[in-house]
């Protein structure tokens, strides 16, 4: 079920067609459609990527970066497989709005202490203090240490 779904020929299907898939390749038991359901509802790739159907409708609002480097976004990329060669599970990922320019490096665990140095030492000290920073909200990157760092910063 796992490899039909995820595999080579699983383009993470619901859990009827899933069920129906199977069914074409000879595989039946009869709880097989229940089974399909609740897997393709523990699917992590599934629940990230699937329509958000509940979500309320929102006015669009379009973000264009006045000028280069002045608007980056910021995630971390988590746990990549495998390891790196310095044992590092994490990817921090910065892209400027305007010139699609990469900033990235690779950490062992995303702390705030972390993101705050490659701000200072990758972002900042190179192209100048942005005037947005746009992050998901996570922990890591939205915290009192680099709201510190950002407020100290627009001083220069």
């Amino acid at each position: 079920m796992e490899e039909v779904h995820e595999g080579n020929c699983g383009p993470h299907m619901n859990g009827l067609m899933l069920a129906k898939k199977l069914m074409r390749l000879g595989y039946f038991w009869s709880t097989m459609e229940t089974d399909c359901v609740k897997h393709v509802r523990h699917c992590h790739l599934c629940q990230v990527y699937a329509n958000q159907i509940r979500a309320p409708a929102n006015e669009l609002h379009p973000m264009a970066a006045p000028w280069p480097f002045s608007m980056w976004g910021m995630d971390v990329i988590d746990p990549v497989n495998p390891k790196a060669s310095n044992g590092h599970l994490f990817i921090l990922v910065a892209i400027d709005y305007f010139t699609k320019w990469i900033e990235a490096i690779t950490l062992a665990s995303v702390t705030a202490k972390a993101v705050a140095r490659f701000l200072k030492r990758d972002i900042i000290a190179r192209y100048g203090v942005p005037v947005t920073l746009i992050t998901d909200n996570a922990k890591n990157l939205n915290n009192k240490l680099i709201d510190e760092l950002c407020a100290h910063s627009q001083h220069f």
